[in-house]
């Protein structure tokens, strides 16, 4: 005579081969023609390779285009993807749109570029850098070498990119010695010894031909500026164009007269540095941004709490420790 079995050791005898829950979560960067965003991909990539019930949907504008970010989360909130960890170009307009992320009850996070303090309910957590040490330590660095202070020119992203003006309020605070006001903080005259030239702060919309060019003409103009600081690796990101606009300027940097430094740490930045045709770098780990985001999602998708804010460090470089800054 056959024995039957209960419900309890049916289940248990099913249960290893019952199929896990399926997510797919959605990596939205600014614009998918920056090498930045390239490395939060392969991390994201990974953490999918590690993760057999993740699948990493990496997705944004081709270009820098704030409308087209929007309607890609308009779209990925429509098609019922499980999570959303987004970089928003224009924090504003981003929070309005994920309103029906909320409705929809789909997770979202931020990385890289945060939601404004009064939008930051709209999502669980943000990954990535504590962006105004960002402007700090890239303020110590020109610090370093002009104690006394000088002319400055200030180069940004997007004019509504929140990560972006965390930077310039830290880089101004820092060279002002104190608080600017909100972010980006108010234009230094005279403050701590800083002076910004007419002209900036360039807005480049994360564009690297605007950001070479602005820089260019810049220093083309302002022959005894003091600093040049910029807030992204877009004015890096093309060798060529880069080296053939910094080297007029070579002996300067060494010698003291004058110093740029840049945000990011992406290989075209380092050897530029240990070539003498930059001053600092202040790096940040893009490639932890996209691995942690798609780990993140899926304990939020699960019920689980996690931190709020998760910074991810940063990395400074100086012609003397260019060998050995990155970790």
């Amino acid at each position: 005579m056959k024995k039957l079995l209960t419900a309890t050791a049916l289940a248990a005898m099913i249960a290893p081969f019952a199929a896990q829950a399926e997510y797919t979560f959605a990596l939205v960067p600014k614009a998918m023609n920056n090498p930045f965003f390239d490395l939060a991909r392969d991390g994201c990539y990974k953490a999918q390779e590690e993760l057999s019930d993740v699948t990493c949907e990496y997705i944004g504008p081709g270009e820098h285009t704030e409308l087209e970010q929007i309607q890609i989360v308009q779209d990925l909130i429509t098609k019922g993807v499980d999570g959303i960890a987004v970089a928003p170009s224009n924090a504003p307009a981003m929070a309005k749109a994920l309103k029906a992320a909320a409705s929809a009850g789909i997770p979202v996070m931020t990385w890289d570029s945060d939601l404004l303090e009064k939008d930051k309910d709209l999502r669980t957590t943000y990954v990535g850098t504590n962006n105004y040490d960002i402007g700090v330590n890239l303020a110590k660095l020109i610090q370093a070498r002009h104690a006394d202070g000088g002319s400055l020119c200030l180069q940004t992203g997007g004019a509504s990119a929140a990560n972006h003006n965390e930077r310039l309020k830290g880089a101004r605070d820092t060279l002002a010695g104190k608080d600017t006001g909100t972010p980006p903080g108010a234009a230094l005259a005279g403050d701590g010894g800083w002076t910004e030239i007419s002209g900036c702060p360039l807005i480049t919309n994360d564009d690297g031909n605007v950001a070479v060019q602005g820089m260019t003409d810049i220093l083309a103009a302002n022959p005894d500026l003091t600093a040049f600081l910029s807030t992204g690796a877009f004015t890096q990101w093309f060798d060529n164009a880069y080296r053939k606009a910094a080297e007029p300027y070579a002996e300067k940097m060494k010698n003291g007269e004058m110093t740029i430094v840049v945000a990011d740490t992406l290989p075209m930045q380092l050897e530029q540095t240990k070539d003498g045709l930059g001053n600092g770098l202040v790096g940040q780990r893009p490639y932890e941004m996209g691995y942690k985001a798609m780990y993140i999602l899926k304990e939020i998708a699960e019920g689980k709490t996690v931190e709020d804010p998760i910074y991810t460090g940063l990395d400074v470089c100086d012609n003397n420790n260019i060998d050995t800054c990155v970790q």
